[in-house]
């Protein structure tokens, strides 16, 4: 009997083509470094004052709300069917899970956009590349230990940040520093307990609470500080309509390269991300291109991101 192809394997076999996974996780990069300079801009466009945190926090949670239900569509997309909600204590586990990666990451990371220049802030996020590998180490054992590649990398990445630090970065702000580097933390953290809980629960489900229970914690808290978020103008509500593309389309497209790839292929294409970030903080916002503090700083971020993610030689080749 001849055997139907289905939908999912379909993709599966498109995302595990090599030239195609290398162009889309090329492309998915850059999407997560445009969110620094387009959050940016949404709040020049919502009128929200860089003291107004609550209604940041506003902001924040809307655009995660309005990105968990992209990941319903794409599990509709791609599974053909709405994702499967948890019971009892994984349901419980996954919301905790969005309170602690989605509303107490981005609390601080937006707090810390509104501080930092987009250039120096998606400089210091990239330290999320960094701190995975130390923290792997630690984690899983003999599984992921750190080699002198990978050494070398956190060095030069951690030294790209400190010669980013270097000039005036927006607001200067020591605690959008703080912030940003503490937001970082809390993601890298997330990591494990987020890979622990997809072993429970659909993975699309994981992610809808997770975004949706974290936004709307974002949300409520920010209502509650005195926040709001006024529709200004429609190029404000396009801007908050893609920041929740980057949630839901990220999310299921990166899912689908680390399913059918090795990670090694995928992973190094990080580097993007912090070039991207600077390129559009320039173009949208107006922030220099070429202070020599950023330049430096690039350069060492994406080759220590290069090296933590360089496949190891096998032996005898």
């Amino acid at each position: 009997m001849e055997h139907t192809v289905s939908r999912t394997e379909k993709l599966d076999a498109l995302f595990g083509t090599p030239v195609f996974a290398v162009l889309i996780a090329i492309f998915c990069n850059a999407l997560w470094g445009s969110a620094f300079p387009f959050i940016k801009m949404g709040y020049r466009l919502f009128a929200i004052e860089t003291a107004d945190t609550a209604s940041i926090l506003c902001f924040a949670g809307v655009r995660f709300m309005l990105g968990s239900l992209l990941v319903l569509v794409g599990s509709l997309i791609l599974e053909g069917r709405l994702p499967a909600l948890p019971q009892g204590k994984v349901l419980a586990e996954c919301c905790a899970l969005g309170l602690w990666q989605t509303t107490a990451q981005y609390a601080f990371y937006y707090s810390a956009v509104a501080l930092l220049t987009g250039a120096f802030g998606g400089i210091l996020n990239s330290t999320q590349s960094f701190l995975g590998v130390i923290f792997a180490h630690f984690l899983y054992g003999n599984a992921d230990r750190m080699t002198p590649a990978k050494a070398l990398g956190c060095v030069l990445g951690f030294a790209g940040v400190l010669v980013g630090t270097l000039g005036n970065h927006g607001g200067g702000s020591a605690f959008g520093i703080f912030a940003m580097l503490l937001a970082t933390v809390i993601f890298t953290l997330a990591g494990p307990w987020n890979k622990s809980v997809t072993k429970k629960a659909d993975s699309f489900a994981v992610c809808f609470l997770n975004l949706f229970v974290g936004g709307a914690a974002l949300l409520v808290l920010g209502l509650l500080l005195g926040g709001r978020l006024t529709v200004v103008s429609a190029a404000g509500v396009l801007d908050l309509l893609y920041l929740a593309f980057i949630c839901g389309a990220g999310y299921v497209i990166w899912a689908l390269l680390m399913k059918n790839n090795p990670v090694s292929r995928i992973a190094i294409f990080g580097f993007v991300n912090p070039v991207v970030n600077v390129l559009l903080s320039a173009l949208l916002n107006g922030e220099p291109l070429f202070r020599w503090q950023y330049i430096g700083a690039l350069v060492l971020v994406c080759v220590g991101i290069w090296l933590v993610n360089k496949a190891p030689k096998k032996e005898g080749v």
